[in-house]
């Protein structure tokens, strides 16, 4: 018969004879050691585009009173298409950019519409859904005056009672009319005296005469009575003595046509 010793006993118990005493072996050594999970990367942003922003300003010299029309495209690099979204037409003035139109980009260009009253600067931005905001290089566009400036400053005094020797801003004679808005608007300093400011500007004819020109009524060849052109055989003036600035017709054949605006 085989002889047991110790070791062979506590082998046979699942124990273990550690130093002469006898420990139990812990379950979890029999066992295969779990494997380690790694946790699940997070889902990656979707990356924006990009997009090619190209926008063409119909001028950079704008009479006052017209339109400025600037034309933007917007490409998708990734696929050579219309990149669709929101373009704005943007303009700089007074320390602040503002925007002056907006339209959506479906199928092809857009074209962005402003009236600006002065020079300014202008820009397009696109924004879209999975794109980048892009924005174009800034255009300076120059505000010129123009016959309808002029016009619409001397509308603005209507009702002003006539005085003899003023030139505004509230009380003017005839001459103190012109002078008062044609500085006002264009910049320029015209004499005080009806016969002299014949002399000034550009000489048209009659059947050429626009709105905002300055017409002289003349005695023989001398200037007596300024009134600015309205259009339709119409001036607005300061008649005389008792009158107000008004919209007046042309009553005389005997007048020549001054412009100062382009």
């Amino acid at each position: 018969m085989p002889a047991f010793g110790p070791g062979t006993v506590a082998l046979s118990l699942g124990l273990c004879l550690c130093a002469g005493q006898l420990v139990a072996a812990s379950p979890a050594s029999a066992a295969t050691a779990p494997t380690a999970v790694t946790p699940v990367a997070a889902t990656t942003a979707a990356v924006k585009v990009t997009p090619s922003l190209a926008s063409t300003t119909s001028t950079r010299k704008l009479k006052w009173g017209s339109t400025l029309k600037v034309t933007a495209k917007v490409i998708d690099p990734a696929t050579g298409k219309v990149a669709k979204g929101t373009v704005r037409l943007q303009g700089y003035s007074n320390g602040a950019w503002r925007n002056l139109d907006t339209d959506t980009v479906k199928t092809g260009a857009v074209t962005l519409t402003a009236k600006p009253k002065s020079t300014l600067w202008v820009r397009t931005i696109f924004t879209g859904s999975g794109y980048n905001q892009k924005v174009t290089t800034k255009v300076k566009v120059k505000v010129v005056a123009s016959g309808a400036k002029v016009l619409a400053e001397a509308k603005k005094h209507k009702g002003a009672l006539y005085k003899y020797g003023a030139s505004g801003p509230k009380r003017f004679d005839c001459s103190g009319f012109t002078k008062y808005v044609y500085k006002k608007t264009t910049g320029k300093s015209l004499p005080h005296k009806a016969n002299s400011q014949q002399k000034y500007g550009k000489s048209v004819a009659k059947s050429k005469k626009q709105v905002g020109d300055l017409i002289i009524f003349r005695n023989g060849s001398y200037g007596y009575h300024a009134g600015i052109y309205a259009g339709n055989g119409y001036i607005y003036d300061s008649p005389h003595t008792g009158a107000r600035v008004g919209k007046h017709k042309i009553w005389n054949s005997n007048y020549v046509v001054r412009r100062l605006v382009a």
